[in-house]
């Protein structure tokens, strides 16, 4: 499973960053985490709030820092 995180690497997107980490060992996911800082990756990814989430490239959360247990249930799905 590879997830995104999407922003231009600030606090908000690097606790987004520890929390998908915490959730994939919740839950034994072997996962592999990409940061994406590049204006223009974001914007052609269709991100319109940072920090966002992708999951295999499809962009399942955007403007907020889920917590570890909101993305637990969300990558258990």
């Amino acid at each position: 499973m590879k997830l995104s995180i999407y922003g231009k690497g600030c606090k908000k997107c690097d606790q987004l960053t520890a929390n998908a980490q915490t959730a994939a060992e919740a839950l034994g996911l072997t996962v592999e985490i990409e940061k994406v800082t590049d204006m223009n990756a974001i914007i052609d990814a269709g991100v319109m709030h940072t920090p966002a989430l992708g999951v295999d490239g499809e962009v399942v959360i955007e403007g907020k820092v889920a917590s570890a247990e909101e993305l637990a249930t969300l990558l258990r799905a």
